[in-house]
């Protein structure tokens, strides 16, 4: 009789690849993902769904998407449901993206400014970070570490919050100008080589909070500017009316919005008139 050594009852096989995610099955998660968080997951992001869920389910050993979607059930599952919404509702972002938003802030916001009382501003869809550390540094070097003003970033995801809490990210495709990256950012060294982490004293005027933008908002005060881009084209009408309806009332007089170049709220908003495209003040 042939006895397996201890290396080879170690060498588990790989789990076999999961077949494609069918129809039910992607019928399924849209639907679980709009209990969750109200984003509408439409047609076309099912390869979207796919290429993001398949390591889980290789990881999880589950013979299929429908196995993995069962196993998401389970009451002593709630980190494999975490990281779940995390696959499929944490976006893109980077350091000045859309840059144009940023340009209209230094040089028409942040000029009019009402002094004596601090300046805020809410990233509500912080993901990672990266959007509310490019405000406060643009806040740093126009207004000025000394002036009082204070950024928020929220997410719905209190695991993509811990990691912009940690505030440390590549160097390699950061796109901060030399300026910043010398007078904000710390460079690694040694095994953290390769990466940039943002300075204490830009960290401290950041603070984030899980908020889910779909539900009642928290007690987090009024706002002189408020990002919301690239979270209310995966909202219905419905959703988005009330998103936007929740968020207006926290605009101080004469604030603004700005949404991504790809949404706009015709037809959403009476409170709210459009500047320039994509970019919305409060009367």
């Amino acid at each position: 009789m042939t006895v397996a050594s201890s290396s080879d009852r170690n060498q588990r096989s790989p789990a076999p690849a999961p077949a494609e995610l069918s129809d039910r099955e992607f019928q399924r998660i849209r639907a679980w993902l709009f209990d969750e968080t109200a984003i509408e997951l439409s047609d076309h992001k099912r390869s979207l769904v796919t290429s993001r869920l398949l390591r889980r389910v290789r990881a999880r050993e589950a013979g299929s998407f429908g196995d993995y979607f069962d196993l998401l059930q389970a009451s002593d599952e709630e980190d494999e449901r975490c990281l779940a919404r995390d696959l499929l509702t944490t976006n893109e972002t980077s350091f000045f993206r859309e840059p144009k938003h940023f340009e209209f802030l230094r040089k028409h916001v942040l000029p009019a400014r009402t002094s004596g009382r601090p300046f805020r501003v809410w990233s509500a869809a912080a993901s990672s970070g990266e959007e509310p550390y490019t405000i406060a540094m643009d806040l740093a070097e126009h207004l000025g570490l000394d002036a009082p003003w204070e950024v928020l970033g929220s997410d719905i995801s209190e695991r993509v919050l811990e990691r912009a809490r940690r505030a440390t990210y590549d160097i390699e495709g950061a796109e901060l100008t030399p300026d910043y990256l010398k007078k904000y950012c710390l460079r690694g060294v040694g095994d953290q080589r390769g990466l940039l982490r943002i300075q204490r004293r830009i960290r401290e005027r950041v603070r984030f909070q899980s908020i889910a933008l779909h539900e009642s908002l928290p007690q987090i005060g009024r706002f002189d500017v408020v990002f919301l881009r690239n979270v209310l084209i995966y909202f219905g009408s419905s959703t988005r009316q009330q998103v936007i309806s929740r968020i207006e009332a926290l605009i101080a007089p004469n604030g603004y919005l700005f949404v991504s170049h790809s949404e706009t709220l015709q037809g959403i908003t009476h409170r709210l008139a459009s500047v320039r495209p994509s970019i919305y003040r409060r009367s």
